[in-house]
């Protein structure tokens, strides 16, 4: 048993969404939220800057004593995952875009993939569409100003549907069954996502299996918190305590 907290990293917002459901599923565990703010978004920045804020925000959380880390950020995983498990002693768990239960649960054959442009075009995705989606086509489509409208708080403009509509409406037109959401800030617009596609497109947001995968893992290394352990949750910024604000502020509605 541990009750040190679980740490959480993001760019930004976006992160809360994984935050969400690690409360759902270990209500029990503290955590400490990391949202970098001051350099969000990542998808556009050269990997080797993005790597620096990176290991600034690892460094942070292990400073905060924090047992396991998740990095609730697809760009960041994609960029440095690999290299933290190896140079850190705590566990680390990555996301993924959800395209293995996209492919295996597809009717149509064709399943939509909404990321940054990053991590379309990274190794790392082409990687996960070649193990997982064999025989499965798979259209890729950037969230272009998706990321920077969760960080203002504009989930469910005009400007923001227009937004979604251009990034979905090739998705639901090339007969898309399914859309995997492949950047953690793309959850605060599901609601928008599901009202374009329409109600025979799932929408799937992978955060429910990192809770699940967080929670396997400390099973794995004997860190579940005490049973009736009272959770503490804690935000910390790169962009300081206003911003650290606002994502406290913003969890509390979640």
């Amino acid at each position: 048993m541990d009750n040190s907290p679980i740490g959480v990293f993001d760019s930004g917002m976006g992160g809360l969404s994984v935050w969400r459901e690690l409360r759902k599923a270990l209500p029990e565990e503290s955590v400490v939220y990391y949202g970098d703010g001051a350099h969000c978004p990542y998808g556009e920045k050269p990997a080797e800057e993005v790597s620096g804020y990176i290991d600034d925000a690892v460094r942070t959380l292990l400073g905060a004593g924090t047992k396991l880390i998740v990095l609730a950020c697809n760009t960041a995983t994609m960029i440095a995952v690999k290299r933290l498990r190896a140079a850190y002693p705590v566990p680390f768990v990555g996301m993924e875009p959800a395209i293995k239960p996209a492919a295996a649960t597809t009717r149509s054959g064709i399943i939509g993939v909404l990321a940054t442009r990053a991590s379309l075009g990274s190794d790392w995705f082409g990687e996960l569409s070649g193990k997982y989606a064999a025989g499965v086509r798979i259209l890729p489509a950037v969230g272009e100003g998706f990321v920077e409208a969760v960080e203002r708080g504009e989930e469910n403009t005009p400007a923001v549907r227009q937004l979604v509509h251009r990034a979905v409406a090739p998705l639901v037109e090339a007969g898309a069954d399914r859309i995997v959401l492949g950047c953690t800030h793309y959850p605060f617009l599901a609601e928008v996502i599901a009202d374009e596609a329409g109600a025979a497109i799932e929408i799937i947001d992978p955060a429910p299996a990192i809770a699940r995968r967080t929670a396997s893992l400390l099973d794995r290394h004997g860190l579940r918190a005490e049973r009736g352990h009272v959770p503490v949750y804690t935000f910390l910024s790169a962009a300081g305590v206003p911003y650290a604000e606002r994502l406290r502020e913003r969890a509390s509605r979640l």
